[in-house]
């Protein structure tokens, strides 16, 4: 296809979908509501939901979303509902069971499987439904959809899961690290309205429960064991429970969705942000290739991939900025029109040409561009980058070591860092997004390695892979690399939420369960979940931080060979990474060749 022909399907794309939609007509005075709905689940625990749909004659189609957060929050922050009356849907909004208006006791996530499906083939037998259903959601409704989705409920044709989960790999845990914001997730989202119900003290609003977070959560964060953790029992026990359960524990099999695509039957569309948390991107790509895979025969696989420069949630869809990086204009886009575009097609049988269009579209970062693709990952070149400490000790005294394309050619060769548990390295911003970590190389427990600046513009998009030789005087550490984009100025911007960065090293062949490290052993840790979009501007640097811990946004490896969720116990470990002929660190990225531009450039 020559460039002509693809900015011009580019402009089309752009104009139905990544524009603000024109309101269609309708008002609220135009539909009914229902309010506290009972719905019936199989074992007779009665959920709750408000239903909006039109006043004119139906039936209709019916989207469905489920929430923790309490419906009425959602009706009062996202205007999707109101914009799908307003096409011709009724609209279902449920409390899951145990939140807020509905009845049963609350175990995120385990128990939205079945539940999602009693209430998807509960609204397609109602008399105001046409029996074709469809559902959406980000985030905790966006799970909800494909815990659901597995159970094949007959009913539901598509749905828009957005910036969710593949795995209980990466979701409750990330490399086999604890992630550390379930605490305050159930402490802010969950929690209070726990404490309503059970008229016990504490927090009983969000507001509340985030200004106590503000005083008591960094020591909450810091409890060792994780399973001492005093301020959420009584509330929250199934959070115990997780802790239970280790990285490879077979008991995280309910929440694994690699294993289960090929019962799934409804049109997909994976939606995240590549500032998204660290499950959303690797949730999106993973799912996308997955429901490909076990959709080889159908002319129309029915599903898309759709990635944003985006933060967790919503909101951040409609801006221009991440974190502390901004993008162009046209980075924003349009959540109800994408969602609804999708969901036309499918659940109304509108002929507006989704099936027809490529079914991967990416933002790519640096160079400010949309792309639409036929597949997943976009064709790239496997180029290694490798880490080198530079045998002058003039050069080793700047601390800042050498990323190179020449492997190397020495003999054994290694640097060597000293990690403390009780002073892991701090991630300093709150917020997720794009932020300058180059005070990070400051430390003495980070290693940092620098490209050349580079001589010209170099995109790198799809999975990174991060081949890392280690050796330790300890049984366990965890091993995070971070990729960062490094402009003239200094300024030092991660390219991905932390957690698609990290492995511990006792988990390295997950498959094999736990195996300690012997001290000294020098071993090969492969790290696959990197993933992102950037073009390296010339004269940026390419930026490799390798360190032992990324805190509070994961847990801490203990370094002694026991987990954190059951002891306290701790210890320094001495750490060396090697970079010689017979080992050699690198970074594979995905460098794509230069292609014609294809939307607005930026800085």
């Amino acid at each position: 296809m020559g460039p002509l022909r693809c900015l011009t399907l580019l402009a089309i794309l752009n104009a139905s979908i990544f524009s603000v939609a024109q309101k269609a007509s309708g008002s609220a005075a135009d539909f009914l509501a229902e309010k506290n709905v009972p719905v019936a689940m199989r074992d007779g625990v009665i959920l709750r939901a408000d239903v909006m749909r039109p006043k004119s004659a139906g039936p209709f189609p019916v989207l469905v979303y489920r929430t923790p957060y309490g419906k009425e929050n959602a009706l009062k922050d996202y205007t999707t509902f109101t914009h799908a009356v307003e096409r011709g849907y009724a609209v279902v909004i449920q409390d899951v069971r145990g939140r807020y208006d509905s009845a049963g006791e609350f175990i995120p996530y385990q128990q939205e499987g079945k539940d999602g499906y009693d209430t998807i083939e509960w609204a397609a037998k109602q008399p105001w439904s046409n029996g074709s259903i469809g559902t959406f959601g980000l985030s905790y409704p966006g799970a909800v959809q494909w815990l659901a989705a597995v159970e094949n409920p007959p009913h539901l044709k598509a749905m828009v899961p957005a910036m969710t989960f593949s795995s209980a790999q990466n979701f409750f845990y990330a490399g086999g690290t604890w992630d550390m914001s379930w605490i305050e997730w159930i402490w802010d989202n969950i929690a209070p309205d726990a404490r309503v119900k059970r008229n016990v003290p504490g927090p009983k609003t969000e507001k509340e429960a985030e200004a106590a977070w503000r005083q008591d959560g960094p020591k909450m964060l810091r409890e060792l064991p994780l399973s001492a953790l005093a301020e959420l029992k009584g509330l929250a026990r199934y959070y115990y429970e997780w802790l239970k359960h280790p990285y490879d524990d077979p008991w995280w099999d309910w929440c694994d969705l690699r294993n289960k695509y090929d019962r799934v039957h409804a049109a997909v569309l994976n939606f995240s942000g590549w500032y998204d948390d660290n499950y959303g991107p690797e949730g999106a790509t993973t799912n996308f290739t997955g429901l490909l895979k076990s959709r080889t025969a159908q002319p129309d696989p029915q599903t898309h991939l759709l990635i944003g420069p985006w933060v967790h949630g919503v909101d951040s869809t409609a801006k221009t900025k991440s974190g502390e990086r901004r993008f162009a204009p046209s980075a924003a886009i349009n959540y109800d029109e994408v969602v609804l575009h999708w969901l036309d097609h499918y659940v109304r049988g509108v002929s507006n040409g989704v099936e027809k269009e490529k079914p991967v579209r990416y933002y790519v970062m640096g160079a400010n561009q949309w792309r639409a693709a036929s597949s997943w990952p976009p064709p790239a070149k496997a180029t290694s980058y490798y880490l080198d400490v530079p045998a002058s000790p003039a050069r080793r005294s700047t601390g800042l070591n050498e990323l190179t394309t020449q492997a190397p050619k020495s003999g054994r060769a290694f640097g060597v860092f000293i990690s403390k548990t009780e002073d892991p390295v701090l991630n300093r911003y709150n917020a997720s997004g794009a932020h300058d970590y180059g005070d990070l190389s400051k430390r003495q427990d980070v290693m940092t390695f620098d490209s050349a600046p580079l001589a010209r513009d170099l995109e790198v998009t799809g999975p990174i892979e991060a081949d890392m030789f280690i050796a330790c005087d300890c049984r366990d550490m965890d091993l995070w690399v971070r990729l960062l984009d490094v402009a003239p100025d200094g300024t030092s911007f991660n390219l991905m939420n932390p957690g698609l960065d990290v492995l511990r090293a006792s988990y390295r062949d997950v498959k094999k369960g736990r195996q300690l490290l012997n001290p000294g052993q020098i071993y090969e840790l492969n790290l696959t979940n990197l993933i992102t979009s950037n073009v390296f501007r010339k004269g940026h640097r390419m930026r490799v931080q390798v360190s032992a811990s990324f805190f509070p946004n994961f847990s801490r490896n203990l370094q002694t060979g026991e987990l954190e969720q059951v002891s306290a116990k701790t210890r320094k470990a001495n750490i060396r990474i090697y970079h010689d002929k017979a080992h050699p660190s690198r970074l594979i990225l995905p460098v794509v060749q230069e292609q014609a531009s294809t939307g607005t450039k930026g800085h």
